[in-house]
C-alpha cells in the first residue's frame, strides 16, 4: 500500500506531538481538528499564539508572567508584601492561587537546581529574589518548590542564604504527594500543605 503524505499536515502534528503530554494520537486528533477550522478561526488560534509570545513577558518584581511591567497581584496594595511564596513556574503560582487562602505574594524561579541537567543557582532566578529582601519590607519566605528532589535541593539552597538575613524560612507541609509537580495538585490538598507549612 503506497504511503498517504501531506507535508503540512506531518509538520503541523509533529508541532503538537512536540508539546509535553502529547502523544501521537491525540497529536494527529488536534492537528485534524485545528484543519476543521473555519480561516478565520485558525488565524485567531495562530494570533493567539504570536499575540502570547510577543506581549508576554516577566513582571519585573517577582518573574512572574505579565503584560506590563508589574503584574496585578505585585501591583495590588491590598495583597501582604511581608510574605513571598517561592514557586518554580508560573503555573505552580496560579495553583497556589486558586486555592484563594493565600493573600501574600509571589516570586518564580522559572525552573530548579538541578546539577544533572547543568541547571546551576546562577541558571535560575534566585538573585533577583534576593534583590527584593533588603529593604525589611519581607518577614516570611515561603519555600513551595516541587516536592522532588531538585525542588528539595533548590528550597535548602534557598534557606541557607536567606538564615543569616533573619528572614523566617518556611516550607509547604508535606500534604503534597512526593515526586508530584504543584500544578496537579487539588485546591484542598494545596491550601493544606499552605497551612501546615514549617519552618526550616
Amino acid at each position: 500500500m503506497a504511503s498517504y503524505n501531506v507535508p503540512a499536515l506531518a509538520k503541523l502534528i509533529d508541532k503538537f506531538e512536540s508539546l509535553p503530554g502529547i502523544g501521537s494520537k491525540t497529536a494527529q486528533r488536534l492537528a485534524y481538528f485545528v484543519l476543521n477550522m473555519s480561516d478565520s478561526q485558525a488565524a485567531d488560534f495562530a494570533k493567539a499564539i504570536t499575540d502570547a509570545h510577543e506581549k508576554i513577558k516577566y513582571c519585573s518584581v517577582c518573574c512572574n508572567f505579565s503584560q506590563e511591567d508589574m503584574c496585578p497581584i505585585c501591583k495590588n496594595d491590598a495583597r501582604d508584601k511581608s510574605v513571598i511564596c517561592v514557586v518554580e513556574s508560573p503555573r505552580d503560582a496560579m495553583a497556589i492561587e486558586s486555592t484563594k487562602e493565600f493573600s501574600g505574594t509571589y516570586h518564580v524561579l522559572h525552573g530548579a537546581i538541578s546539577p544533572l541537567n547543568n541547571i546551576g543557582p546562577d541558571d535560575i532566578y534566585i538573585k533577583e529574589l534576593l534583590a527584593r529582601l533588603g529593604d525589611d519590607t519581607v518577614k516570611e519566605v515561603i519555600m513551595a518548590t516541587n516536592a522532588t528532589v531538585e525542588g528539595e535541593a533548590t528550597a535548602m539552597y534557598i534557606s541557607r542564604i536567606l538564615k543569616p538575613l533573619g528572614i523566617k524560612t518556611t516550607r509547604l507541609a508535606y500534604g503534597l504527594p512526593v515526586g508530584s509537580d504543584l500544578e496537579y495538585s487539588d485546591e484542598v490538598t494545596l491550601a493544606r500543605a499552605l497551612e501546615g507549612r514549617n519552618e526550616l
